[in-house]
């Protein structure tokens, strides 16, 4: 149980306890404890691209088709962003520690339920479970990061936790191929999910000795409208955009994005209406008015975007495309994971010295031209296309990348008051989850629309890629010229 010391205090000092005592003004996140939530943070990004690789024998062992196919990946990331705000106020309400605890053992269920599906609509439950499980535990990373550390510990903490979101993103592909074509102990595809339940096991043991309890100090009674409009809006758009391609556009798809834009403004008067009259809305209309939150997220959302929609168009155009197997498609990603985190790592110190007003737009126009030399080399020679002739590319764009996002992790949180840690973490955790599904939505169901039923090797799947690429290309050229009304780090 936490020990409640009042605000004035001083932090309290490390004790021999399996639970550490701290109080709300500042407890201590040891290294230890750092690396336990960084592993929260990690397992939920491996685990929406973890699938990418694997579908094609998901669908051959459970005769999923197209459809299903698209809602074990949709319904994982909808539950996911419909309900990460949520769980940050659960998290400043309830206690960080408890909601991550909580959140990590439920994952681990999950996961062994989506491993163990006998079926196809089975394995679409046990994923939509899944994500609600990831949405309970990841807000609490950031916010225990922001709630229990302080200065450059504080601002080297937020770049790793920037370095294990990029990389949990490709590692999570990788991984996904390695595990496919080990094919342990006879399990195909279903090892993706049941190594999430060791992992969850461990995280388990650490964090209970490593993780301190917070929680705000003023907490707020959960909004229940501002809660229901936001996960309306949000599903009103991801779900026919994750789902309507492979559905064919049904009649529903086109009612519901028609019902998107009044269901977001309806959320917004919502919000406004209850911060005036001085109760505590899901996502203060505050938060919002802080510079750094508002333009970082501005950020975000694109680079997140053609990010995701990169990671997918990817995976099929190499192994569907020129019929490359799940190891070798991604053996093309370790040059970008390896430049992430280098930049990741460099991040702090190339900030203190040029600032992020310049590290933020430098990173963008090396993604633009990773990205850039990539198509150029699909289109000079389709057919013939390696992992090697990728590996330049690849490793730029990576460089670009986390030379951006562990920046903008850090910016959008710069300003928000501990006590609103959980809720500025999950709105931010939201923006960019909400932009990773986005991104394989509509990258996603360009490429295919382009590719049509190109058979492997066909000039289709590459003209296909490169005008996907070219796409992606301006939205990293949008992030560029909103990073350049970054505010400055303080």
């Amino acid at each position: 149980m936490t020990t409640k010391t009042p605000s004035s205090a001083p932090a309290a000092t490390p004790t021999a306890r399996a639970v550490p005592v701290v109080d709300h003004a500042r407890p201590a996140l040891g290294t230890l404890g750092l690396v336990t939530v960084l592993l929260g943070a990690a397992l939920p990004l491996v685990d929406f691209f973890i699938v990418n690789v694997a579908l094609p024998t998901i669908d051959h062992d459970l005769a999923a088709g197209p459809a299903l196919l698209e809602l074990v990946v949709a319904g994982y990331g909808l539950a996911y962003a419909v309900l990460l705000v949520l769980g940050g106020r659960l998290g400043d309400r309830f206690g960080r520690r408890r909601l991550f605890l909580g959140g990590m053992a439920a994952f681990g269920l999950t996961s062994l339920a989506c491993g163990l599906a006998p079926d196809a609509w089975t394995l679409v439950g046990a994923r939509v479970a899944q994500g609600a499980a990831a949405a309970l535990m990841l807000p609490q990373v950031l916010a225990t990061i922001h709630s229990s550390t302080s200065g450059a510990r504080h601002a080297r903490a937020l770049s790793l936790y920037g370095a294990t979101a990029g990389l949990a993103m490709v590692a999570g592909q990788i991984l996904g191929g390695v595990l496919v074509a080990a094919d342990v102990a006879g399990s195909g595809w279903r090892s993706i999910f049941l190594v999430n339940v060791p992992v969850a096991l461990v995280g388990l043991a650490l964090a209970v000795r490593s993780v301190p309890e917070t929680r705000s100090d003023r907490p707020a009674p959960v909004d229940l409208p501002g809660t229901l409009l936001l996960g309306l809006a949000l599903l009103t758009l991801l779900a026919p955009l994750t789902e309507g391609r492979a559905a064919g556009w049904p009649l529903w798809t086109w009612v519901a994005l028609a019902v998107f834009p009044f269901a977001a403004a309806a959320f917004w008067w919502a919000e406004v209406r209850a911060d005036r009259a001085g109760r505590t809305p899901l996502v203060p209309p505050s938060l919002l008015r802080l510079v750094s939150l508002r333009r970082g997220l501005a950020v975000v959302l694109p680079l997140s975007l053609g990010f995701s929609g990169f990671m997918f168009v990817i995976a099929i155009a190499l192994q569907q495309g020129l019929g490359m197997g799940a190891i070798a498609s991604g053996l093309a990603l370790v040059p970008m994971a390896l430049a992430f985190f280098g930049a990741s790592l460099a991040g702090p110190r190339l900030i203190g010295r040029w600032g992020a007003t310049r590290v933020v737009p430098a990173g963008a126009l090396a993604q633009a031209l990773g990205i850039a030399l990539i198509a150029w080399t699909v289109w000079r020679d389709w057919a013939g296309l390696s992992v090697v002739d990728l590996l330049p590319g690849m490793a730029i764009a990576g460089l670009g990348q986390g030379l951006q996002l562990p920046v903008l992790f850090r910016l959008v949180l710069s300003e928000v008051p501990s006590e609103q840690a959980g809720v500025g973490s999950g709105v931010m955790v939201t923006t960019q989850q909400s932009a990773l599904a986005l991104g394989v939505a509509t990258l996603g169901s360009l490429f295919l629309s382009l590719a049509g039923p190109s058979v492997a090797g066909s000039g289709d799947m590459g003209s296909a890629l490169v005008t996907t690429l070219l796409v992606q290309l301006g939205v990293v050229v949008l992030t560029l010229l909103l990073s350049l009304r970054l505010p400055s780090l303080k």
